[in-house]
């Protein structure tokens, strides 16, 4: 087949990791970079040998030629209007994670995303740990009634990050470019994956805190409590104040089986049929085993793979809008009801009842 033209919007850190795992793809071929900072599209040309066209916007580089995937790795907050400008263009859209910064850019995303999905166009949210081996075992077990009814899961997202870290970009650490701190930058990938396991949530009950920095807007630790649809029940744990910064780590228990994901590694499983972690995940995915120099770039080239055969086989891909949306507003619903003390409901959140709540502490 002729290679899907690529172009990155975002040529920092994430916009080289995904660079680096489409380069891995012979499908694709990446053709221009995006990026206001023309220095940073140079940096990351020369750092991967790309000949690719450098544009200070995504606007020039859909005008500049044929491109058929827009990867948005640019900060949270600016993710919906370039998609939008990527599907209004009729390019297929990855975007990384999360899907917005905020809850009503969000709904808007997720509606052009389902319109553009009707004409063919494929739009994902990158939740690349959907796509671990271990991840996958779980989620199968769970979805074969492996574990019995699932009753509990406790996710935590124990990382430390320095002062410097959050000093190091004016966007860092705020409301409108970040979206929130350690529960939603750091800690929506647990969340998907909390969600993925146990299905829809219904409510949360949350308390967060600054404890650990300065001169930021949102949280460095927060602990919720999640009900979900199915009456399961989860704690949720994410701070960037745990020193030096731990793994994460993701139980799942059942009443027939329990499974314990850390680090992106199967620690435990057992299910009805007796199978433990050997049995179900190659050796190299066991805890403990030594993990590949380029594991973040291989978790992102697993589902960048998946996209692409969604976009050749002219289907839906694995990840969609709707479900990062739920994992978006799981996130909010944690800083809604930590800012009202109150329990929050996910279904209200998603229709916007607490968006009045939510201002009102995005701009306290």
């Amino acid at each position: 087949m002729t290679s899907l033209r690529v172009a990155i919007v975002g040529s920092g850190i994430i916009g080289q990791n995904h660079a680096i795992a489409i380069l891995r793809d012979p499908r694709l071929q990446i053709v221009a970079l995006v990026d206001p900072v023309p220095e940073a599209n140079a940096r990351l040309a020369e750092t991967l040998s790309l000949a690719a066209t450098s544009f200070t916007t995504l606007d020039a580089a859909l005008a500049g030629g044929d491109i058929d995937i827009v990867v948005i790795t640019s900060p949270s907050g600016t993710h919906t209007p370039l998609a939008e400008i990527a599907l209004a263009a009729g390019a297929h859209v990855i975007i990384e994670k999360p899907l917005d910064a905020s809850l009503a850019a969000g709904r808007r995303l997720t509606e052009l995303a389902n319109a553009a999905e009707s004409r063919g166009q494929v739009c994902s949210v990158i939740s690349q740990h959907r796509f671990d081996p271990a991840s996958v075992a779980v989620a199968q077990a769970v979805a074969a009634g492996g574990f019995g009814r699932i009753t509990s899961a406790v996710a935590s997202v124990a990382w430390w990050r320095g002062q410097d870290y959050y000093d190091s970009a004016g966007w860092r650490g705020t409301w409108a470019q970040d979206g929130g701190g350690a529960t939603f930058n750091q800690g929506v990938h647990t969340v998907d994956l909390l969600l993925w396991f146990l299905g829809r949530p219904v409510e949360v009950f949350a308390h967060t805190g600054v404890l650990a920095h300065e001169r930021i807007e949102v949280e460095d630790v927060a602990v919720a409590t999640v009900r979900f649809e199915s009456g399961a029940l989860a704690v949720l744990h994410a701070t960037t104040a745990a020193y030096p910064g731990l793994s994460v780590r993701l139980q799942v228990h059942g009443s027939l089986g329990s499974a314990i994901i850390d680090d992106d590694q199967l620690e435990f499983y057992l299910d009805s049929s007796g199978h433990s972690a050997a049995d179900v995940v190659p050796a190299g995915d066991l805890k403990g085993a030594a993990k590949p120099a380029d594991n973040f770039v291989t978790g992102h080239l697993r589902q960048i793979r998946e996209i692409v055969d969604a976009i050749v086989d002219g289907r839906a891909p694995a990840v969609r809008a709707d479900d990062a949306m739920l994992a978006l507003a799981t996130v909010k619903a944690v800083y809604i009801s930590a800012f009202l003390h109150a329990p929050v409901e996910i279904d209200a959140v998603i229709s916007g009842e607490f968006d009045h709540a939510l201002s009102t502490l995005e701009k306290s």
